[in-house]
């Protein structure tokens, strides 16, 4: 199986996860979130491989959530989901999805295990 990446190429944690992987002898798909974002159904998906909630997934330090977090907070499962989707620039990276699994690189070395 052939992981996936959801990638920032400006991110230092997220060029290491990818040499990491790399490195690894794994080719991941890779996947520029800021200029192909996923829907709502693909962070769902993540969401639940992650086994958290979806503001687990959220940069709260960036200034979209800040100004949003009292509604973010308010929101249930679906509407946090939604909201991600339309600010996408807050997903957390990088996350690695490898089938019905992912993890969160940071630290980068915490995807490995779910490639072997």
């Amino acid at each position: 199986m052939t992981p996936t990446i959801y990638h920032n190429p400006r991110c230092s944690k997220s060029r290491q996860t990818l040499e990491l992987l790399n490195t690894n002898g794994h080719q991941p798909h890779i996947v520029e979130y800021l200029t192909t974002p996923p829907d709502a159904a693909t962070l769902e998906h993540i969401v639940t491989a992650l086994g958290v909630e979806p503001i687990a997934i959220m940069r709260t330090n960036e200034d979209e959530y800040k100004t949003a977090h009292k509604e973010v907070n308010a929101m249930n499962r679906h509407e946090q989901i939604e909201w991600l989707a339309a600010n996408i620039r807050v997903l957390q990276r990088p996350i690695v999805i490898n089938g019905n699994q992912a993890r969160i690189g940071r630290p980068p070395e915490s995807v490995l295990e779910i490639l072997t």
